[in-house]
C-alpha cells in the first residue's frame, strides 16, 4: 500500500479557515485553532442575526410610523387601529416607506385613521 502525505488536503482546508477569518484581530486570523473557534463562532452569531435582523427591521418601521404620525397629532396605537377599523391593510414597512418619500399620502392616510378612531 502507497504511503498517504496529506500536506495538500491540510493545507487548502487551513488556507480555507485563515480566508474566512481574515478580518479578525490577534491570533484568531493567525493560528489554526485559534482560527477555527473564530470561524465557527463567527457563522453562528451570522446566522443567528440573519434572524434578529427581521425584528430589528420592525422595530425600526414601527419608529417611523410613530414619529410620523406623532406630527400629525395622532398617536402610533391609534393611527394602527384607525386603519384597521377602515379597512386598510398597508404593512408597517410600506408605510414607514410612505411616511418617509410621501408625507402628502401618509398625511391622509393618518386622517383617516384619526375620524375613525373617534
Amino acid at each position: 500500500m502507497p504511503r498517504v502525505k496529506r500536506g495538500v488536503t491540510s493545507h487548502r482546508r487551513h488556507k480555507k479557515i485563515l480566508s474566512q477569518t481574515k478580518g479578525h484581530r490577534g491570533t484568531k486570523h493567525r493560528l489554526i485553532k485559534r482560527a477555527n473557534e473564530s470561524m465557527i463562532k463567527s457563522l453562528a452569531y451570522a446566522y443567528a442575526h440573519r434572524r434578529e435582523r427581521k425584528g430589528d427591521m420592525r422595530r425600526l418601521w414601527i419608529l417611523r410610523v410613530n414619529a410620523a404620525c406623532r406630527a400629525r397629532g395622532i398617536t402610533y396605537s391609534k393611527f394602527m387601529d384607525g386603519l384597521k377599523k377602515s379597512g386598510i391593510e398597508i404593512n408597517r414597512k410600506m408605510l414607514a416607506d410612505m411616511a418617509v418619500r410621501e408625507p402628502e399620502s401618509f398625511s391622509s392616510l393618518a386622517a383617516m385613521a384619526g375620524g375613525k378612531t373617534q
